[in-house]
């Protein structure tokens, strides 16, 4: 896609977050509430793994991606496209393909093995670097990426996904302090949005997902506390 004819950001988050619905990769459950990575209960999951079992959706995302990226960085600032083990790494390499850049991919931690690497692929001191991600929740698994890509005397001070929670006042500040820009296409609000216009899910769950969103550490404790 060519960046100066895609959407603008705006129709871009509206068009993903319904492409989201519409291949049920949105779960809301407020009478039973998921439990994300850290442990902690949530009414809303995100399952972006599915976009790759969505031939027309995947290339549409990857192209809104690629060229968010290049009208928010510049045409030639990447000399390479990383992906994180495991969700990032067929984003990536789709990313890379669009780009005509290398590709390659960075372990949570060295195989352990061989040569006990943790990045996988050829990648230069000189490289500057693009993280690509299926999505971020509070940026701490991105830091851990970036600076495994550093620590190879490479440049990475910029992260792109496709959905970014944006319910957490200190994930951007976070990635700051780290000289890390984030890139995304749509956050939980753009996915609320368009599920009350659909009327995908009833009032009572929306309700809920809607007070979770404004306050999720207050939602967690009280949900906690009530067990």
């Amino acid at each position: 896609m060519n960046p100066i004819c895609s959407p603008s950001k705006k129709e871009i988050a509206k068009l993903t977050a319904r492409m989201l619905l519409d291949i049920k990769a949105v779960h809301f459950n407020s009478r039973k509430p998921f439990v994300l990575a850290s442990g902690l209960p949530s009414p809303t999951y995100i399952d972006c793994r599915k976009i790759i079992s969505f031939p027309r959706v995947r290339s549409t995302l990857m192209d809104f991606l690629t060229s968010t990226v290049m009208k928010e960085v510049g045409f030639e600032s990447f000399d390479n496209i990383a992906g994180g083990e495991t969700a990032g790494i067929p984003f990536s390499a789709l990313i890379a393909e669009r780009l005509a850049l290398p590709l390659t991919y960075v372990r949570k931690k060295p195989k352990g093995y061989g040569r006990n690497a943790k990045i996988e692929g050829v990648m230069a001191k000189t490289d500057r670097v693009l993280l690509v991600e299926d999505m971020t929740t509070d940026g701490g698994s991105k830091i851990d990426f970036v600076n495994a890509i550093r620590d190879t005397g490479a440049t990475c001070n910029n992260t792109a996904v496709i959905f970014y929670y944006d319910i957490f006042t200190e994930t951007l500040s976070r990635l700051k302090d780290h000289n890390i820009t984030l890139h995304y296409l749509c956050t939980w609000w753009d996915v609320l949005s368009e599920a009350k216009k659909r009327n995908d899910f009833d009032k009572e769950t929306i309700s809920e997902v809607e007070i979770f969103l404004n306050d999720p550490r207050k939602w967690q404790a009280d949900y906690s506390s009530a067990k």
